[in-house]
């Protein structure tokens, strides 16, 4: 047995689901070298890994502003538990299918295996559409996904957090129908509001630990992100805290996108930009429809504006073989805020270059450490200072890139994708292994 079988046994099989395929492809080729011991009884291990424990789907039946019922699937797929409970985002966007979330669960093992924390992998949602939604129906829609998805969750068991299409909002709406099934207060989700158990630093996370996983990557190379020109793609949560952190730390920031077009700024975003930004888009407007001094919309893709850094921030294979062929002759660093942003031929693309690329499994971890840090609060009741979340933020993402280099470093050279692999995939095998799995 070889990776190349296996991974040839994984596509065959599930053919229908290019995403998975992709994700495993990239996973299976960084532990080559590691798997040519491996045991026979490892090799089964392994093939275990890759299938999630459980897949759960159910119909969500909710009430439209018109008084009609309309009805979308809902998922969680339940990916590995060896390191401890599940956990993992939920994902409302029509995109949201099983392969969507195969892919994203098989991913999020490693990503919460790299934290340190006693994390185990999950990923879930449905494919209704928060966007031209009224608050009323969203407050619908998400109490009856709450309403099927509170028997496969639990404190100690599955602990959901935010993703695409749910936000505080969302979250506080499902948490306050679990609270009323369950006659419970416990920290069944990640992500709420500060008021009833949420963690101050829960929403910049993300894209806080991107710019700090950016830091120690060009501190590494003897780089300065300061001196840097940067890209930023897509404009939701991720976007905009990665946008600000590289702001505020000098840095300047180019762009802000949506699925239609991208706002560019030469000069660089101020932080009142930003601000600007985040109130259009929270009101549901397009980033066609914002306006701001000095700020000009183009309709396309972002990767044709020249940059020294790139942060692919929006969703997965947004950036194309084409986008990654032109970046590469100018660019110094990639770093991934969304999950899998680069299609597989980009990826071969960059990694083929001298850019300093960071897969998304190691650098957008800042989300779920901060959610493992907001169920420590949970379990303590006790509530963590906003500076107290962000040096541990930083701590928890300065060990992903010590354990990337660690396991990834090759002369003066680091390979991220590698190193993050290796690093998250040994602590979830031996624990798999010590569990008798």
């Amino acid at each position: 047995m070889d990776t190349d079988t296996l991974g040839n046994e994984v596509a065959d099989k599930f053919a229908y689901q290019p995403l998975f395929i992709q994700a495993v492809t990239e996973f299976l080729e960084s532990i080559t070298e590691l798997s040519a011991n491996f045991s026979d009884a490892d090799w089964a291990r392994l093939r275990r890994l890759l299938v999630p424990e459980r897949i759960i789907s159910f119909r969500v039946d909710w009430m439209d502003d018109t008084g009609t019922m309309q009805s979308n699937l809902g998922y969680r797929v339940q990916y590995n538990s060896a390191l401890g409970p599940y956990k993992g985002g939920l994902r409302f966007d029509p995109s949201v299918n099983e392969d969507v979330l195969k892919f994203l669960g098989f991913e999020q093992i490693f990503k919460n295996a790299l934290t340190g924390l006693m994390l185990g992998a999950g990923k879930g949602g449905s494919d209704f559409n928060p966007k031209g939604k009224s608050d009323n129906e969203i407050r619908s829609f998400a109490r009856a996904f709450m309403l099927e998805l509170q028997r496969h969750i639990g404190p100690d068991t599955d602990i959901p957090a935010g993703d695409i299409g749910v936000g505080g909002r969302e979250i506080g709406y499902m948490y306050g129908m679990y609270k009323q099934i369950s006659n419970k207060n416990e920290g069944v989700l990640t992500g709420k509001d500060e008021l009833f158990g949420g963690s101050c630093g829960r929403t910049e996370a993300t894209g806080h630990g991107v710019v700090y996983f950016a830091e120690a990557m060009v501190k590494q190379h003897g780089l300065d992100l300061a001196t840097m020109t940067a890209v930023v793609s897509g404009s939701g949560n991720v976007a905009q805290f990665t946008a600000r952190k590289l702001i505020e730390l000098g840095a300047t920031v180019l762009t802000l996108s949506d699925r239609a077009g991208y706002l560019l700024k030469t000069d660089g975003f101020t932080q009142t930009d930003v601000k600007v930004i985040t109130e259009g888009k929270a009101v549901g407007k397009s980033l066609a429809d914002i306006e701001i001094e000095e700020v000009e919309y183009h309709e396309g893709k972002v990767w044709s504006v020249q940059a020294d850094a790139y942060f692919p921030c929006a969703t997965q294979n947004e950036l194309a073989v084409d986008d990654a062929t032109g970046l590469v002759a100018h660019a110094k660093l990639l770093v991934e805020g969304a999950n899998m942003p680069l299609t597989a031929e980009a990826l071969a693309v960059v990694r083929k270059s001298d850019v300093l690329y960071a897969p998304g499994k190691a650098s957008n971890a800042g989300g779920v450490a901060v959610s493992g840090i907001e169920m420590a609060q949970n379990a303590g009741r006790y509530a963590w200072t906003c500076e107290a979340v962000e040096t541990e933020l930083q701590k928890i993402i300065t060990h992903i890139h010590k354990q990337c280099v660690r396991c990834g470093k090759n002369g003066d050279q680091v390979d991220y994708v590698k190193g993050a692999n290796i690093a998250g995939f040994v602590r979830v095998f031996n624990a798999m292994k010590k569990l008798g799995i």
